[in-house]
This record gives structure tokens, sequence and C-alpha cells, in this order.
């Protein structure tokens, strides 16, 4: 009982994280492994760094990863996938985790934090009520039937035109200029 409440409990604050209404970039420079794998799948984007290497070796100590690994690695890079990752236990390097979807992209060590910085630059210069947003309805699509995810999606598209920002961005597209979104 002991290690099912510590799962629960990792299962809540990776799930916050998962959930924050504004984008998380894992930047993976070297090894991501049981938990630490489990912690960069629950974020938005991984930039790995070309020496990162990922794993979910659990089975290897006879148990399974239990901090939401079976879960999101399905969802990530599919059944076949996670299963060889988490059957195997074996141990990736970034390209082969780029290969297979666990990862957005693969640059040199020395550039990883310049292509997160810039990654995360580019996201902020958007709408960041259209950002939460959309954020909410990819990551809901995933439990939901096609039309629920549908109005789901509506819904959002919806609100955004009661924004401030939507008012904006629209304006500023107008205009040939660039926006200036305050998040309202």
């Amino acid at each position: 009982l002991q290690a099912m409440d510590s799962c629960v409990l990792f299962h809540g604050v990776y799930d916050k994280l998962e959930l924050l209404p504004k984008p998380v970039i894992a930047a993976v420079a070297g090894m991501a492994f049981g938990g630490g794998c489990e912690l960069a799948m629950c974020c938005d984007f991984r930039i790995a760094s070309s020496n990162a290497k990922f794993g979910q070796p659990e089975v290897g100590l006879g148990i399974i990863p239990g901090f939401g690994g079976t879960q999101r690695a399905a969802k990530l890079v599919g059944l076949a996938k996670a299963k060889e990752l988490i059957f195997t236990g074996k141990m990736i390097g970034a390209a082969e985790a780029y290969e297979m979807g666990l990862v957005n992209k693969v640059v040199p060590h020395e550039e990883l934090m310049k292509e997160v910085m810039a990654l995360a630059e580019k996201i902020k210069s958007n709408g960041p009520v259209a950002i939460g947003l959309a954020k909410e309805c990819i990551n809901k699509s995933l439990s939901l039937d096609m039309d629920s995810a549908l109005m789901l999606e509506a819904k959002d598209f919806g609100l955004c035109f009661g924004t401030k920002d939507q008012k904006e961005g629209m304006t500023a597209f107008v205009e040939k200029r660039k926006a200036t979104f305050k998040g309202e």
C-alpha cells in the first residue's frame, strides 16, 4: 500500500505539471531514466541534447513505471513502441527517442538551452489565452470521443473571441504589425 500511495502522490504532482495552462519545455541534457523519463513525458515539449539517454528500466527491478510512464509513453509514441521501451527496459539515445516520437528535437549539447529558449520565445510571442485553451483542448481530446472533443474545441474557439488578445491579434494582422498580447 505504501508504494501505491507514492504512485498516487507522484501522479498528482506530474498531472499538475502536465495540466499547467502554460506550455512546459523539458531540456534533457543527460540521463532521463525511470521517473526522470516520466517527468519529461508530462512536459509539452522535450528537447534533447545529442548525448541524452532515455529509458524506463523498472521491469529490470521487478516493478513497472509508476509515475505515469505506462500511460504517457503509449500516448506519445504509440502502443508498440511504448511496449518495446517498457518491456525491454532498454536505454535509448536521443536520436532513437526522436525517431519514435518521444522527443521533439535533438540538438548538439552546447546548443540545448539556446534551442529551448528560442522555442519558449516563439510560444511567448503568441496569445497566452489562446495557448492555454489550445493546450486544454489537445490534452482533453485524448480522453474524449471525436464529437465531444470537437465541441470542446468549438467552445474554446468561441471563448477566444471574447478576449482582448483576439481583438489585438486580428487588428495587428490587418495592420501588418506584430501583435502585443496581454493575456486578456
